[in-house]
């Protein structure tokens, strides 16, 4: 299967010339990873490879404000053994229905979260927000579109969503991550595809909507609570854990993290992580790593050293020690390095 992927596919650009055996060398380096050929994803690991500290864990609403609970996914790989519940999805009771923000990554977990709001409203899931299309966020939207939801996103997510990447990286969650991802798991499309800002109003609570993309994804959409002073972050924000990169545009997410932190924000929910209390704590550490990685890669980059020895000569102290570190660091690295290539000297 990982020989039908490009490098666009997988998160990977092409290299200088003089550094092709290093290029090559590292694809196959990344096709060696579970999972790792779908860098545009958070990766998937099998069940087999899943360590014990990764098994399932149980699914607890934890309020955040009046109107707004969250869920929150375990920090590792998804994996047939944690059911894929790797990201965070939060809710908002209004007087008429509730909001669900993100759909979390199989249809199971996704009852799960409606058997969750029940225990705090008897009113309908009338909307999910979503605040990308990655896997881990995405596969449960079947459920909510039986249940009746009006499902919106921002419209960049078209691409990835008809996308040979996804139906890859679907085919492959079948195998990694069944029985809880199967041939009845669909890709689900928006009801209504959004392209700039938009304020709504739904049971008398305002939400607004801000597109914060290319980023983290193309469409990566932030959604804020001006009331609770309450803010979605998407995976922007990865708390207390490494992100996953990917394809991401590095320099365009600092910016995107720079917008965050002008909300006026007493807690955010980030895409993985507790949620955060000390926003502007929480989101600078996502927003310094990658800022770290377009420093030492990027000169790296620029003076033409050999991506090993520049990774091996690079101080990673400040980050060793956080959750999927090993996963992720060495990829993020690489990815950066690639891209660093390619931009002007700042």
């Amino acid at each position: 299967m990982a020989c039908c992927l490009d490098e666009r596919q997988m998160g990977l650009r092409p290299a200088r010339s003089c550094r092709g055996a290093l290029a090559l060398a590292l694809v196959s380096m990344a096709l060696a990873l579970p999972g790792a050929a779908f860098a545009h994803d958070e990766p998937a690991a099998t069940a087999a490879s899943a360590p014990a500290t990764e098994q399932a864990q149980p699914m607890q609403a934890v309020q955040v404000s009046p109107s707004v609970w969250y869920v929150q996914g375990l920090s590792a790989l998804g994996s047939s053994a944690n059911r894929n519940f790797i990201s965070n999805a939060g809710f908002v009771v209004t007087q008429t229905g509730v909001v669900v923000i993100d759909a979390l990554g199989s249809p199971a977990l996704a009852e799960q979260l409606l058997g969750e709001i029940r225990k705090h409203t008897p009113l309908p899931v009338t909307h999910v927000i979503l605040t990308h299309y990655h896997a881990d966020h995405v596969y449960g939207l079947q459920t909510f579109q039986r249940a009746g939801a009006n499902i919106m996103a921002h419209q960049a997510g078209r691409e990835y969503l008809n996308s040979e990447t996804a139906r890859l990286r679907l085919q492959a969650s079948r195998t990694d991550l069944a029985p809880w991802i199967d041939a009845s798991t669909h890709l689900v499309e928006a009801d209504e595809w959004i392209d700039g800002p938009r304020d709504i109003d739904i049971g008398g609570t305002r939400l607004l909507l801000r597109p914060v993309g290319p980023a983290h994804t193309p469409e990566d959409l932030a959604i804020y609570l001006p009331q609770e002073k309450i803010l979605f972050a998407g995976d922007l924000v990865f708390r207390q854990r490494i992100p996953f990169v990917g394809q991401a545009n590095s320099g365009q997410w600092i910016k995107s993290l720079d917008v965050l932190l002008g909300f006026d924000t007493v807690a955010v929910v980030p895409g993985h992580g507790a949620v955060s209390r000390e926003p502007r704590k929480d989101m600078e550490l996502t927003r310094n790593y990658l800022a770290y990685l377009r420093q030492t890669m990027g000169k790296a980059a620029r003076d033409m050293t050999p991506f090993d020895d520049a990774y091996l000569a690079t101080d990673w102290s400040a980050y060793e020690n956080l959750p999927l570190f090993g996963p992720a660091n060495r990829m993020n690295a690489y990815n950066t390095y690639l891209l660093m290539e390619h931009e002007d000297p700042q």
